[in-house]
């Protein structure tokens, strides 16, 4: 007579303990993702929102960066050494994607950047002309001055938070601070 035969997957096999173990350690790594990602965004998202807005120029491409930046922040989430890091993580992939925009859409002439012409009535109200003018020529910097200038005085990040997030040394970034202060004094005085 044949006997019944059980499911590979039976208690008491040790296996359905671990498969039961490990559905249910992805479960609780999901809701350390879903609520580390979601607390991390409602706090920064729109500060980063701004900062790839002075990066790009372009509101909708600054918003998608963000959004890009943050969804690989919850797929890596479990690659983390310290979630302490995770804002440090997300600044930095912000600013990798809008290299990767600019260098997509190529770089507009020096000098010449005019405001979209999508641009809403209340975004161009919102902005003065003396506003605008700075913006333009902060724009107009090279990217990796513009990068230091952003995150020093934009985002009130120091010199060594500035070389973390910008993958360069803290002198590098002290000279490309100077430079860009310097560029970005005489582009307003020659607009003056």
């Amino acid at each position: 007579m044949d006997t019944p035969r059980s499911s590979p997957l039976t208690p008491g096999d040790g296996v359905s303990g671990l498969a039961d173990a490990v559905t249910d350690a992805v479960a609780v790594t999901d809701a350390d993702a879903t609520s580390g990602v979601t607390a991390l965004y409602q706090a920064h998202a729109v500060g980063l929102i701004r900062l790839a807005i002075v990066m790009l120029g372009d509101r909708p491409t600054a918003e998608d960066v963000v959004q890009d930046a943050f969804f690989g922040l919850y797929r890596h989430w479990t690659r983390l050494t310290d979630q302490a890091n995770a804002l440090a993580y997300v600044r930095s992939a912000v600013l990798n994607r809008c290299r990767n925009a600019l260098r997509d859409r190529g770089r507009p002439r020096r000098l010449e950047l005019t405001a979209e012409a999508g641009e809403s009535a209340e975004a161009a109200v919102l902005v003065s002309e003396e506003h605008q003018r700075v913006l333009t020529a902060i724009r107009a910097l090279p990217d990796r001055q513009r990068e230091a200038l952003v995150l020093r005085f934009y985002l009130d990040m120091s010199e060594e938070e500035t070389a973390r997030a910008m993958g360069i040394s803290r002198g590098t970034v002290k000279s490309a601070t100077s430079r860009a202060v310097a560029a970005l004094g005489r582009t307003l005085k020659e607009g003056a």
